[in-house]
């Protein structure tokens, strides 16, 4: 029994259930030789000798003897003493013993009524004080039951008949009664960054998030999940509540989601069969915007793996020029073609620049140009890069589940087919919007959904880049922004701007998977449309619609 927990008995309750119907063994047996009148009610033994068994119905007053034996012990607190007055003490301790275990049950008085026959009806008076949750009073709870008196077969002793409906008239078998929280978790509400709810309701391409966050957080949101003392099933599923201790009360997770900058992302993917797009806030490294097509879809945005074709070249340019292998003005070779472990590699339309210097190649998405260093790298350098560089591939505590980038160390043509956003290169729209917003910055802040001071998660951290690596991307995304092959898609506007267009190929699939990246100000964005084409024409103006929402 629980420290602390009170038994309350009615003294005397089912001698006085006697002495005022005026019952007497005497009168109630007969004869004064107690010997029945006509043996109807005696049987032997099952091997014929000895003491004869009484097989018939209990008399009435073994029937007052026999419950009001019963009710005392359990009202006493006696749940041992109780079962053994039954034909299933195993069954009626531990269901006996659960009521102040598994109920909470710390005060208990059990008045009976006159009998029917064999059946005794009787009314139970309970305090249920839940322990586990300070906040919760303890609570009266009142109900009625009954139980009948039977014989027992073996030895043809009075006892009761045992049911679970005898602790309470709705409990039936396999059922028991707990008392503990309503739900498993409690209620969440999830803030965006001006503290306004937001819900599935409104924001469907937000629901797998929602969800997550509410179950990942809900210890820490301040809420509760109230309690109730109910009727459960075998696998603790409700089967109905009888007596609520506490209303649930809704706990409050904060995210960094800009209400403008989401509809603004949810609107840019609305017409597309399948689209994903991330903004992130450079100076601090905020998720402010998440979008999925179909919004009832997979979240590719945070956990997609999709090469990322050409905007990781944003990547490559960064390695490139800290290995001193390029540098924007400088002149760097594009050609038709450039073969690498037995690869023949070329550009789309197997364009080539002649003279032209890396930005040209840049502005121009120029693979050869970034192919013909690969001979000039080890295997490992770019996933170095994009590690130490970019925090790509390392572990971030976003506040939801994402996959924060893969770049595998390959050799021969896949390595050099990395350098271009394929081989075994995997990003998602948040890893590219973050490699926008590294350069932007000038260094590597991981990106978040919930702020860091809500739970004192680790965040992931890396060198990030030198101010001159840094300054020379800024200028190489900014030309490719103005005349290069995201022009369109920037066109209007303005600010410090700066972007990248990709197109991957994915075998099988008749279009390419088109990719955008951008920044302005501080908003940096990236979006993959699937199986559409160009980067430029498919995923560029999704990009530039959330970069216009931005103040």
């Amino acid at each position: 029994m629980r420290s602390g927990q009170r038994v309350a008995v009615i003294a005397g309750t089912c001698a006085a259930v006697v002495s005022v119907l005026g019952f007497g063994a005497y009168s109630l047996l007969g004869g004064g030789d107690g010997e029945p009148e006509d043996g109807s009610n005696v049987a032997a033994t099952s091997d014929g000798a000895g003491e004869d068994v009484d097989a018939g119905p209990p008399s009435a007053e073994e029937v007052l003897e026999t419950s009001g034996a019963f009710l005392d012990a359990w009202a006493a607190g006696d749940a041992q003493a109780a079962a053994e007055l039954t034909d299933d003490p195993e069954a009626a301790a531990a269901a006996l013993a659960a009521l102040v275990e598994e109920a909470a049950v710390s005060e208990l008085t059990v008045t009976p009524e006159a009998p029917t026959g064999e059946t005794v009806g009787f009314a139970v008076a309970a305090v249920v004080a839940y322990q586990e949750e300070e906040a919760v009073d303890p609570a009266d709870w009142d109900y009625t039951s009954e139980l009948t008196v039977t014989r027992d077969g073996d030895t043809g002793e009075p006892v009761v008949d045992w049911e679970p409906s005898v602790l309470h008239p709705d409990l039936a078998e396999g059922q028991s009664i707990v008392t503990g929280p309503v739900d498993e978790l409690p209620p969440v509400e999830v803030l965006d960054a001006a503290g306004n709810e937001l819900t599935a309701e409104d924001h469907p391409t937000l629901a797998p998030i929602l969800e997550d966050l509410r179950e990942r957080y809900a210890e820490q949101s301040g809420g509760s999940a109230g309690a109730a003392t109910r009727i459960v099933d075998a696998e603790g599923e409700t089967v109905e509540q009888l007596l609520a201790l506490a209303e649930p009360t809704a706990g409050q997770v904060p995210t960094t989601i800009d209400p403008a900058l989401q509809a603004a992302a949810e609107a840019a993917v609305a017409d597309k069969s399948s689209a994903s797009v991330v903004a992130i806030q450079p100076s601090t490294g905020a998720i402010q915007a998440i979008a999925n097509a179909p919004a009832d879809g997979f979240n590719t945005a945070l956990e997609g793996s999709y090469a990322p074709g050409s905007t990781f070249k944003i990547v490559t340019a960064s390695l490139l020029i800290d290995e001193g292998l390029a540098s924007a003005g400088a002149p760097h070779p594009c050609p038709q073609y450039f073969e690498v472990g037995g690869w023949r590699f070329q550009n789309l339309d197997e364009f080539e620049i002649e003279g032209g210097t890396f930005a040209d190649s840049f502005a121009r998405s120029c693979n050869t140009a970034f192919i013909s260093q690969a001979p000039e790298l080890s295997d490992d350098a770019l996933g170095n890069q994009a590690r130490d560089a970019f925090g790509l591939g390392l572990t971030w505590q976003v506040g939801t589940t994402s996959m924060d980038g893969a770049v595998p160390t390959q050799s021969d043509a896949q390595m050099a087919a990395s350098l271009i956003g394929q081989g075994g290169v995997r990003m998602n729209p948040m890893t590219m919007a973050s490699v926008s917003a590294t350069v932007r910055n000038g260094g590597f802040l991981q990106p978040y959904l919930v702020p860091q001071d809500f739970d004192n998660r680790e965040f992931a951290t890396a060198d990030g880049l030198s101010a001159g690596t840094a300054e020379e991307l800024r200028g190489l995304m900014n030309r490719t922004a103005a005349n290069g092959t995201a022009a369109e898609a920037m066109a209007g506007i303005g600010g410090a701007v700066g972007a990248k267009t990709g197109s991957a190929e994915v075998d099988g699939q008749e279009k390419p998977n088109a990719w955008f990246t951008a920044y302005r100000d501080d908003l940096a964005v990236a979006a993959v449309v699937p199986d559409s084409g160009h980067g430029g024409s498919n995923a560029g103006p999704v990009v530039a619609d959330v970069l216009r929402a931005a103040p």
